[in-house]
């Protein structure tokens, strides 16, 4: 790592209050994020402008219009890239001696070894899919001798309120759907969390106003911004 992540005119402020020891810890600090929309872009730079040094990012897919309205890397000019590049190129822009890692494919039962979560300190889970985010948490939750932390974003659209969202371990989150169908879902496999884990949620659910042709859930750039950096500053309060 180089030490320019310890410029004085980058990281002056977060070091007066993070002081040099912890500063040092967190340039060593390596995260994994999975899903980088509306919830993990957010995330990721939170991350990365507090001094985390390693970080991968993992998302299959490209920016698209409807991604402007709350992914920090959505914008017309970025409209059909890849959306772990783009928001790679802006993190490096931040902090160019952060070692990123851009990873431009799906998390699955498939895929699932490839990424080697034992390697990083801190595994972020920012999926939609019900079937991808069950099984990351299954397999995170389920690795030998790992010693490090993962948490995990519940739904986070259908939001209006800021101060409705909080944080819980994930047999204490309620009246959120996605966690809802999630304990179903093990349930119906006869497969459970091997070990506790903290939550991003909020118990609120505003109904859509209008329909989408595509039957998306609607939402606001404050409030899936406000989950991932809640996200990031459980890591950050891990660290500290």
């Amino acid at each position: 790592m180089s030490k320019d992540i310890f410029n004085p005119e980058v990281f002056q402020r977060t070091s007066l209050i993070a002081g040099a020891e912890m500063m040092d810890r967190m340039s060593r600090t390596s995260v994994i994020i999975f899903g980088v929309g509306g919830v993990g872009s957010w995330c990721a730079e939170a991350l990365v402008r507090s001094g985390i040094g390693h970080l991968c990012i993992v998302d299959s897919d490209t920016v698209a219009l409807s991604n402007i309205n709350r992914q920090l890397m959505a914008l017309n000019s970025t409209v059909g890239q890849p959306k772990v590049e783009v928001l790679r190129s802006r993190l490096r822009d931040i902090n160019p001696a952060c070692d990123i890692t851009a990873i431009q494919a799906v998390y699955d039962s498939s895929t699932a070894d490839r990424f080697e979560l034992e390697k990083y300190d801190y595994v972020i889970d920012a999926i939609d899919s019900l079937s991808c985010k069950a099984h990351l948490i299954l397999h995170a939750t389920g690795l030998r001798g790992w010693k490090g932390r993962f948490f995990s974003s519940m739904g986070a659209a259908l939001k209006l309120h800021a101060d409705m969202i909080q944080t819980a371990e994930f047999y204490k989150v309620y009246g959120c759907p996605l966690a809802r169908a999630l304990r179903n879902r093990f349930k119906r496999l006869g497969q459970y969390p091997r070990h506790k884990f903290t939550c991003v949620f909020s118990p609120e659910v505003v109904k859509n106003r209008s329909e989408s042709q595509d039957r998306a859930n609607g939402t606001f750039a404050h409030t899936t911004a406000i989950f991932g950096l809640t996200l990031a500053g459980l890591v950050i309060q891990d660290l500290y």
